[in-house]
């Protein structure tokens, strides 16, 4: 059996980084959030997006959001209520509630101004390690290993010839830190651009081998592309889960203007079951209020 390198050469790390920086030169999307003049605000409003979302679902709604609220201290200003409606169909809107919660915190704390450090960062409600990283990166240009699902698999496989990322590893900063070009400003575009190429060539499944630039040094493809030793992945469905039965749920409360009878909310989905449990679990979330009548809202304050 061939032995699969732990790592690639040290000295070949930062080269590697740069090939990948020149890729992005000509293949990265043209993206609205990463355009010159996009301030921390928009920015950080975009990865809060970005979880879990696809591109295209989430640029039309961060351009009302941004139209809408352009400030933190805007949108802290809002009632929940109008957060959740503005966040649509993004799915899981308990992000919608924290991002206003990290908006006061902002105003408050920071006089309106998202921080520029990666620990004020990460002291924000539903800020963690990778949100507060990108913030620090791309809303300031600030050198930081950003690392995503996307970045993680491409590390796997180009530095430890991995089919697969598994799960995540304190490593995986200091691994993507060691791939980074020398130069601050190059080392900036090398966090976005690592995450496109695993967003658009690196893919999960099938990869996009010969459109890679660094396919000539990935640890994975010299070693023979092994098979992961890994249960293979599950594609999530999504036809029938609590989600789409919470989503369903938020659609009649989004179009009310005032709080609706159960029996509005009955209508949403045939399993009583599954809907009152489903019902209880965004009454717990504080995505819906039942008012002393008896009937539903989204939450008012």
């Amino acid at each position: 059996m061939t032995s699969v390198p732990t790592r690639l050469p040290a000295p070949s790390e930062p080269a590697t980084g740069e090939a990948i920086v020149d890729w992005y030169a000509t293949a990265a999307r043209d993206l609205p959030w990463r355009r010159a003049g996009v301030d921390a605000w928009a920015v950080l409003v975009s990865e809060v997006m970005l979880q879990q979302t696809p591109v295209a679902r989430v640029e039309p709604v961060w351009r009302a959001w941004l139209d809408r609220w352009p400030t933190p201290s805007a949108l802290a200003a809002a009632s929940p209520a109008e957060v959740i409606r503005a966040w649509g169909k993004l799915g899981y809107p308990r992000r919608a509630l924290r991002l206003r919660e990290a908006a006061g915190a902002i105003a408050e704390r920071h006089g309106d101004v998202v921080p520029a450090d990666v620990a004020a960062l990460e002291a924000l409600p539903g800020v963690g390690t990778y949100t507060a990283r990108a913030v620090a990166c791309f809303g300031y240009g600030r050198r930081q290993p950003v690392v995503d699902t996307n970045v993680r698999r491409v590390v796997a496989r180009l530095v430890h010839g991995r089919a697969e990322a598994g799960t995540a590893r304190a490593a995986d900063l200091a691994d993507v830190a060691a791939l980074a070009p020398e130069d601050d400003a190059r080392a900036v575009r090398f966090s976005v651009a690592i995450m496109e190429l695993g967003a658009l060539v690196c893919v999960a499944g099938t990869p996009r081998c010969p459109a890679c630039p660094v396919r000539d040094r990935c640890a994975w493809r010299l070693t023979g592309s092994p098979a992961s030793a890994g249960p293979a992945r599950r594609v999530q469905k999504f036809a029938g889960t609590d989600r789409q039965v919470r989503g369903r749920l938020l659609d009649v409360l989004r179009a009310a203007e005032h709080p609706v009878p159960a029996a509005e909310l009955d209508a949403a989905w045939d399993d009583a079951v599954q809907r009152s449990r489903c019902l209880d679990s965004l009454l717990a979330d504080g995505l819906v209020e039942q008012t002393e009548d008896g009937r539903f809202t989204l939450p008012r304050g």
